[in-house]
């Protein structure tokens, strides 16, 4: 089974206020604490940037929620961001770009988990039911963001479209220098996605072995992109055009 990362929004959110408060009371103490904690300002010049959505929608399914039942869930999540960064905009945040969610249904882990059936593979070999899902996450989330731009018009949302961006990668793989994009590089499942749930890549697991260049894969481990893939992907969204509005992360870091 899948271990999500138990750090939540809210628990993230109370991280950063004691963060807030703690640089406040150690800067006070002069000198090289000073220096090294942020100014106060700095907070209200930070670019918060969110990515949501995967984690979420992931454990719906370990969970063997319906389609229904998850496309029910996404409004509760996407409640809880909102709240979250109106309490983030009430402790100076102004700044967010915010990701919306890969499309999933590409994943090499939840290719095993729910194996499509032939008619529901897109061309890429993707699920078209599970990316549906993250297509509906993401248009709730695009809502989400227009209201949060009418409630806080002093401040500015980026929203970044890193569906599209990533399943650009994952159907034109071998365009761009990369290869079995429906693999994981790490892993002992061998088949069609080099995937297995009981055994996985940051586990000491007998078998486990990495392909011999990381740097041609997308998936690492079935979960998390390669760097390679990273990279690819920061030089696409880096400047604006995958971006609503169509605001660099330069620009948006100098609003």
């Amino acid at each position: 089974m899948i271990n999500f990362n138990p750090i939540s929004l809210n628990i993230q959110f109370l991280q950063f206020l004691e963060f807030k408060s703690k640089s406040t009371l150690i800067s006070k103490q002069g000198g090289f604490f000073k220096d090294l904690m942020p100014k106060q300002d700095y907070f209200s010049r930070a670019l918060y940037t969110i990515d949501i959505g995967q984690n979420d929608i992931a454990h719906a399914y370990v969970l063997n929620m319906t389609q229904v039942e998850i496309k029910l869930f996404i409004p509760s999540i996407l409640d809880k961001l909102s709240m979250t960064i109106k309490d983030i905009y009430g402790e100076g945040g102004r700044f967010f770009w915010i990701h919306n969610t890969a499309p999933l249904g590409c994943l090499p882990y939840l290719l095993d988990r729910i194996p499509p059936t032939q008619d529901q593979m897109d061309k890429a070999g993707c699920s078209n039911p599970v990316n549906e899902v993250a297509q509906f996450f993401n248009s709730r989330l695009n809502e989400t963001v227009v209201q949060l731009r009418r409630d806080l018009p002093s401040a500015t949302f980026t929203y970044v479209d890193i569906y599209s961006v990533k399943y650009k990668l994952i159907s034109q793989a071998t365009q761009y220098g990369f290869k079995h994009p429906l693999q994981a590089c790490c892993g002992r499942g061998g088949g069609k996605y080099n995937y297995d749930r009981f055994g996985r890549c940051f586990e000491n697991v007998k078998g486990l072995r990495s392909c011999s260049d990381p740097s041609t894969r997308i998936s690492f481990d079935g979960i998390h992109f390669t760097e390679a893939a990273n990279q690819w992907i920061f030089e696409r969204i880096s400047g604006g055009a995958f971006s609503d509005p169509s605001t660099s992360l330069i620009n948006a870091c100098q609003q």
